[in-house]
């Protein structure tokens, strides 16, 4: 397992390099326990490894620790109890710089801009860490008592003051997509009416809206890096939390249960898989079925080239949905060559040895990258939860020491942090309003419709297809 996170700057806008000293703290007093190799904390306390967050006149964590910490510190600690346990080490450090032989007033104003950088870092990185009122209290004590070890500069009050204006208005931000749940496409329930009115009055497919396999792949890029904005480094450690919470019912984290981000995007994910499997089945005609099918081929080939393995991999799940896969006149007419490739960088076989492999070479390319487009990385986002859940149950929170095993959040941390830097690319293509609108909105079938539509195009082969379809057909026209 490695033990550091990559040695680059987490948000560059947050730290100067000033702020990156690998100075170990002088820890006086503190307890002596955390466990170090290769100059990276593996184990060590709680307590401890609140003491190494904490700057001192000496002494700035890197910001990798920082980030790690703050990150996985939710799996044992609330955030407004982490605050106040920072709070009391902050007044015992600036009583000790009041009070000292060696009382210096410049040693309290560097030790005071040290703290504000760490509130700035923390409020900027994890913002929901502060959404209730015990956590902003914490937050505006320990503000204050900074304040007073410079109280002659005007700076401090000003930073103190902005730090928080854009924490309310990132609390503010993220509000607004919380009601991302309420706008979940669901798949149309019943497909009475598509056998009653043959396609004349069916909405247009796809193809009629766009023919270029590109343009579609950037679009669903486009939706793909809009969505990833609005999952967050704490959205995905409440995988960890949410786990921890059924083991034992010992998360401490905010607001466990709610994952709407999360959920939001894995549904995405099923909606273009029914969405493909919809506009495959829902044809009448087996050559333009046939075309549609070859177009989502070139679609999801596109999105492989572009980095985009997450709607790549949707477009083949509903390819392979049984209803798409049964319609073997018209699969007898397909080009499969380009489709058998794209299954071989997605055959499950060895944990997905061949995805991770084309993953790992995009994220070589998007670190050398010299334009956006060529920056693009977007995993296939449910084997990404996977991988962060085997990491948190193959290895434990706690060491036979009883010391918390760091070494395991180094890790999830770096995993979490690289996806942070996918998801900030900036998109290189233009909106497409139109044919967003199509794949964000347009009707698709729930799992029977799929099954009717399939058999109203290739009929049924065999008794058990045959007495699936009459079933279908009943309890769907009952329902229209």
């Amino acid at each position: 397992m490695r033990e550091t996170m990559p040695q680059t700057p987490i948000f560059p806008s947050m730290l100067g390099s000033s702020c990156s000293g690998q100075v170990q703290p002088d820890m006086g007093e503190r307890s002596s326990d955390p466990v170090y190799q290769d100059g990276n904390v593996v184990s060590g306390s709680l307590e401890a490894l609140i003491e190494r967050l904490v700057p001192t006149v000496d002494y700035y964590p890197d910001r990798t620790y920082i980030f790690t910490f703050l990150l996985s510190s939710r799996v044992f600690i609330h955030p407004h109890e982490l605050l106040a346990k920072v709070g009391q080490i902050c007044i015992q450090q600036k009583q000790h710089l009041e009070t000292g032989v060696d009382a210096d007033k410049a040693k309290l104003k560097s030790f005071a801009a040290k703290i504000i950088q760490l509130l700035k870092e923390w409020t900027e990185t994890f913002p929901y860490d502060f959404q209730d009122e015990k956590s902003m209290r914490e937050l505006k004590e320990i503000a204050h008592r900074i304040t007073q070890c410079d109280e002659e500069n005007a700076t401090v009050k000003k930073t103190i003051s902005q730090m928080t204006q854009s924490l309310m208005r990132a609390l503010a931000v993220r509000g607004q997509f919380q009601d991302i749940r309420d706008k979940i496409r669901q798949p149309v329930p019943d497909k009475g009416t598509i056998m009653k009115s043959k396609p004349q009055s069916a909405p247009k497919d796809i193809l009629s809206l766009c023919s270029e396999p590109s343009v579609l792949a950037q679009q669903l890029t486009y939706i793909e890096l809009e969505r990833l904005r609005n999952i967050y480094p704490e959205d995905l450690m409440q995988i960890v939390c949410h786990m921890d919470s059924l083991d034992n019912h010992k998360c401490r984290s905010t607001d466990m249960g709610k994952t709407y981000n999360l959920e939001a995007y894995d549904n995405w994910f099923n909606c273009l898989s029914m969405l493909v499997a919809t506009e495959i089945c829902r044809v009448v005609k087996k050559k333009q079925r046939t075309r549609i099918v070859e177009f989502f081929i070139d679609v999801a080939r596109e999105c492989f080239n572009i980095g985009n393995f997450n709607s790549m991999m949707a477009i083949i799940s509903g390819m392979n949905l049984s209803p798409v896969a049964r319609l073997k006149k018209t699969w007898s007419k397909v080009k499969t060559a380009k489709f058998d490739v794209l299954e071989h960088h997605m055959d499950p076989s060895s944990n997905f040895c061949n995805y991770r492999t084309a993953l790992q070479g995009a994220a070589q390319r998007s670190q050398s990258a010299n334009s956006s487009r060529e920056k693009i990385v977007i995993p296939v986002f449910n084997l990404f939860i996977k991988d962060i859940f085997f990491l948190h149950k193959v290895h434990s929170n706690h060491l036979p020491s009883e010391q918390i095993n760091f070494k395991k959040f180094w890790e999830i941390s770096r995993q979490i942090h690289d996806f942070l830097t996918w998801k900030q690319v900036e998109c290189p293509f233009e909106k497409d309003k139109k044919i967003q609108a199509y794949l964000l909105s347009a009707p698709i079938y729930s799992e029977e419709a799929l099954y009717l539509a399939s058999f109203e195009s290739e009929g049924p082969e065999n008794h058990m297809e045959k007495d699936s379809w009459k079933t279908l057909r009943s309890t769907l026209l009952n329902r229209a």
